[in-house]
């Protein structure tokens, strides 16, 4: 059995971050990236528009350009990897199966990295009525078709959902003259970056349709057009708001679900709210020396946030390979998302490691004039006034030395949200 320091499972963003970061603060080097497609960068080489790294390059770049500042790395520091090659199991004592071309083959890692990123919901999973013409994609798998396979997939499209991808592309398919007649939104707000909006709807003239649903879906052989109808509070049809738009092609952009039948299989303890592993500030998660990082995590909104989190990860992956007792589960204390936080991330604070850390969090709806509060045993440690906040966009704050010193390990910790009015200081 062939046996790593750190195994990274994932050649996207997140994995390349992470095994750089191993690579660099381990001593034997034995790190190994897996990935299952035929070559690195993830979802990043078919991302072909500009936006990545201006946070963490301090310039603009496409997908492409990003991931390949990362591959380069990798390969100038001699990184095994292996592409091609499938993950079919993990068990709890860090031992991973593999399948490629040349086989299976098990190995052993001291630590490994989940970084398998996110898969797009799909029709089925909102449950839209009609026939099964061609025609029907997922935003991504239109990206991918247009962008590095070529092809043109439509003259006249409609997208459900406004989640970034679908966003994107109803640009991208502007510009390779297909007319994109609605983004269809039945939420009363956009899932997507407000950037995004701007650039890719309002800059070309196309419609955002919130509070919409699609109804039913025309077509035999190929998409004939659409059904859409108003929705009221309860998301139920708004009678006598029906109307048919003409289309041969529907993309569906309705969320990402991360990729964790790897980590179920390893034992890791999933949150419900974001889909991907409960972790603490290494981002370790409930497994012993299985950490985790990106979008299989929890899904981002920029792959900036994506490549400063995984390298955290990577750091303290190779720490557990020097001292595993300090991820001793015992010592842990719970962050609560409560009061208009839909989650958290991480979820813990392990108390033997703390060094500032960035917690991430969405909101559950649309809010104005509030402040996001941070308690713990019954003192308020943090509060920040926001005066716009979204479900599309991921906030942040960060626990400093100063907070961290503050906490008091045996009462969890919770962040809120609170109105403006409550007195008191505003004050990060």
């Amino acid at each position: 059995m062939h046996e790593y320091s750190v195994i990274v499972i994932g050649g996207g963003p997140a994995g390349l971050a992470a095994a750089l970061k191993s690579f660099e603060s381990l001593d034997d080097k034995r790190v190994l990236i897996i990935e299952r497609d035929g070559f690195l960068g993830g979802i990043l080489n078919q991302c072909i528009h500009p936006g990545f790294g201006l946070h963490y390059f301090k310039e603009e770049l496409t997908g492409p350009e990003y991931a390949q500042r990362f591959i380069e790395l990798v390969e100038k520091n001699g990184i095994e990897y292996l592409t091609d090659t499938h993950v079919i199991d993990i068990t709890p004592e860090r031992e991973v199966t593999i399948v490629n071309k040349r086989g299976l083959k098990k190995l052993k890692a001291k630590a490994i990295v989940l970084a398998m990123g996110a898969r797009e919901r799909t029709r089925g999973a909102v449950q839209i009525p009609g026939t099964r013409p061609a025609g029907i994609f997922t935003a991504g798998q239109a990206q991918r078709f247009i962008n590095i396979e070529g092809y043109k997939i439509g003259k006249k499209a409609v997208i459900v959902g406004s989640g970034d991808i679908g966003l994107i592309m109803a640009r991208r398919l502007t510009l390779e003259g297909i007319e994109v007649k609605a983004v269809v939104e039945i939420m009363p707000y956009s899932t997507g970056l407000r950037r995004n909006i701007v650039q890719c709807l309002e800059d070309f003239g196309i419609p955002l349709l919130l509070s919409h649903k699609v109804t039913k879906i025309h077509g035999k052989y190929r998409v004939e057009g659409v059904t859409i109808s108003a929705v009221g509070k309860d998301f139920k049809e708004i009678p006598g708001t029906q109307r048919f738009i003409e289309c041969d092609t529907v993309l569906f952009s309705v969320g990402l679900i991360p990729e964790n039948e790897l980590s179920k299989k390893a034992g890791v303890l999933l949150d419900m709210a974001t889909g991907g592993p409960v972790v603490d500030n290494t981002f370790s998660t409930t497994a012993h020396g299985i950490f985790a990082c990106g979008n299989v995590l929890h899904v981002h909104d920029l792959v900036d946030n994506v490549t400063l989190e995984a390298e955290t990860a990577g750091k303290y992956a190779a720490l557990f390979c020097k001292t595993p007792e300090l991820f001793q589960k015992d010592q842990l204390t719970d962050i609560i998302a409560s009061s208009g936080i839909k989650y958290v991330v991480p979820q813990r604070l392990n108390k033997n490691i703390l060094e500032p850390t960035i917690l991430r969090f969405r909101v559950d709806n649309v809010y104005h004039d509030k402040v996001v509060t941070l308690i713990n045993s019954g003192k308020k440690l943090l509060r920040i006034k926001k005066q716009h906040l979204t479900p599309g966009e991921m906030e942040s704050l960060t626990l400093s030395e100063k907070i961290l010193s503050q906490i008091d390990f045996s009462q969890e910790i919770l962040l809120k949200l609170e109105d403006n009015s409550l007195k008191g200081e505003i004050y990060e």
